[in-house]
């Protein structure tokens, strides 16, 4: 058995671990790298594998980070079975088509204002190359052994950071490997707890706020703090939200802040994403992967405004304060999001509000720094408004949650891979899994193929 790593290594995008076991070759993953040009470069070059060669994928979860290069893989030959939960699924017919029109969208956009090198742009892939990925999905249920490729097959169990979200564990018969994918938090209010590790030889993990703690202080009192004081400004609030996970929290919070007269309950508060529309639907549906009942998911689903077409969206530019916007993506990569930036980033009455981990080289990233301009649509947009994060928001378990997850484990794993981590994050993990657990463990660097004998 080998395992070769083609992402997630230094940064927390593009996950992709390529399984060999005997004739059998299968990805765990197949996410889309983002942030800093040098990585998504990565998404255009070829993999160090034909995709008509590998027989199939297992996804941990949706987020485009972990299934959104699986349309990229099917336009380049992939044919095999693409094997996830029923949740994930569902997301990735929300996620893969509108990740592929937006792609399509962009490359028109830069074509029509002539702000592309390329004469003419062209995307990464279509929407039409996401639908054809859909037909290959074949779901699993959580805690049901299946096949995947030769004598290879897995379970998976669940990681609670968004609907649908699994850790995997995979074996040959002699060897078994457990995937954690994006461990969520313990005590989450929306999602329930990863379960425990299943006994592994192998385990690759990962380390996003591998050097981090979460503030324990309640999110709900940080949203309500600056929400009101941008409010009082008569500002809007810019929350640019993961569309799954993200926006569904922000949306549970802000019902329950209105609820409890800790916001105005008239304070008008908008979602432009569709996509977030569609997802937070789906929470009724798959009612065991999470904490709300079923009259929460309403009050859910009622707390802000659908924002649904173009026009609406560009209507809401226009609007003054008071009132929040949330709206895709949670890193200010893409989406509509950059449009309410142009608009609204330039007035210090304003705020953008960061919900969670950004990785470097992301427009997110650089206002949380700091920057007085972000480059959106090829031109500068000064950043006046005031920006403002919330760490603890985050759908991933901080360092103690990962250890105490870790310390679980019924004996330690033989090597311990630790990936989907910023350098400092993934090496900071390294030294204390070494020192409290007193595992072996390493971080892998990009394409490094090792042996599990």
């Amino acid at each position: 058995m080998q395992l070769q790593f083609l992402g997630a290594t230094g940064t927390v995008t593009g996950s992709k671990y390529l399984l060999t076991s005997g004739k059998a070759r299968i990805l765990i993953d197949c996410g889309l790298f983002q942030g800093y040009k040098q990585l998504r470069l990565r998404n255009w070059a070829p993999l160090p594998i034909a995709p008509s060669e590998i027989d199939a994928v297992v996804l941990t979860h949706a987020h485009l980070d972990h299934s959104g290069y699986l349309p990229l893989l099917v336009k380049n030959g992939f044919r095999g079975k693409i094997l996830s939960s029923v949740a994930t699924f569902d997301l990735c017919k929300i996620l893969l088509p509108d990740s592929g029109h937006l792609l399509e969208e962009e490359a028109n956009y830069a074509n029509r204002h002539g702000f592309s090198k390329h004469a003419p742009a062209l995307p990464l892939y279509s929407e039409a190359d996401a639908l054809r990925a859909l037909k290959l999905f074949a779901p699993v249920e959580f805690g049901k052994r299946f096949k995947i490729a030769g004598d290879l097959s897995g379970t998976m169990a669940l990681a609670g950071h968004i609907l649908g979200a699994a850790i995997v564990t995979i074996g040959d018969g002699p060897r078994t490997i457990t995937f954690s994918g994006d461990l969520g938090r313990l005590h989450d209010p929306i999602m329930v707890a990863p379960a425990p590790m299943a006994p592994s030889d192998y385990l690759v993990v990962e380390s996003t706020y591998g050097d981090k703690h979460h503030d324990p202080t309640d999110p709900a009192i940080l949203l309500a703090k600056v929400i009101r004081e941008t409010a009082r400004r008569a500002g809007v609030t810019i929350i640019p939200s993961f569309a799954v996970g993200r926006a569904q929290s922000l949306l549970h919070y802000i019902a329950e802040l209105k609820r409890k007269g800790e916001i105005p309950a008239v304070l008008p508060v908008y979602l432009n994403s569709p996509m977030a529309v569609d997802a937070t639907a789906l929470y009724e549906r798959h009612l065991k992967e999470h904490r709300l009942s079923r009259a929460q998911c309403e009050q859910m689903h009622h707390a802000a405004t659908i924002v649904n077409s173009v026009e609406e969206s560009i209507a809401l530019n226009e609007r003054r304060g008071p009132m929040v916007i949330i709206s895709a993506s949670g890193m200010a990569t893409g989406g509509r999001v950059l449009h309410h930036l142009k608009a609204f980033a330039s007035d210090p009455r304003n705020t953008i509000l960061f919900a969670g981990f950004q990785a470097g080289g992301t427009r997110g990233a650089a206002m949380v720094a700091g920057v007085d301009a972000i480059k959106i649509h090829g031109a500068y947009v000064p950043v006046r408004a005031q920006v403002a994060q919330i760490d603890n928001l985050s759908a991933h378990a901080d360092a103690d949650e990962i250890l105490t997850w870790l310390g679980h484990a019924e004996a330690p794993p033989k090597r311990t891979f630790i990936v989907h981590g910023e350098p400092a994050a993934a090496d900071a993990l390294r030294k204390r899994i070494e020192e409290e657990l007193h595992w072996n463990c390493e971080v892998p660097e990009y394409l490094e193929q090792v042996e599990l004998p």
